[in-house]
């Protein structure tokens, strides 16, 4: 397993950016599918994207178009650029780590992050 780390959360007006990172720990993170989910108050954590070994990418069709996942192999860091951002985009996001192909299905992934709040303001 490795480590997660998440960080760049905060508040913002609907319409605006934020950028958020996941740092990992251990030398084998390029070999890791890594995701984003969010976790809205009294609902279910859903999957928002996921970013494979190689770069290729999916995304839940509530977000495309307006979020890229990406990854720095040689930071060990995962990005989730969020942009024209609404208020039903209001939850807390948590980065996730797991051995194998792209995934959106929560409980395939081994290792989480602890979650940063992500507030949109209408």
């Amino acid at each position: 397993q490795v480590q997660l780390v998440e960080s760049g959360g905060g508040l913002v007006q609907a319409g605006g950016s934020l950028r958020l990172s996941c740092a990992a720990s251990g030398r084998t993170f390029s070999s890791y599918t890594m995701g984003w989910f969010r976790q809205a108050p009294g609902k279910e954590r859903e999957f928002v994207a996921a970013i494979s070994w190689s770069g290729t990418t999916y995304y839940v069709d509530s977000v495309k178009g307006r979020f890229t996942i990406s990854r720095d192999n040689a930071k060990n860091t995962v990005y989730l650029q969020m942009n024209s951002l609404k208020p039903e985009d209001t939850a807390v996001y948590y980065c996730a780590a797991r051995r194998g192909l792209l995934s959106r299905v929560s409980y395939e992934y081994d290792s989480w992050g602890q979650g940063t709040q992500v507030t949109v303001s209408s």
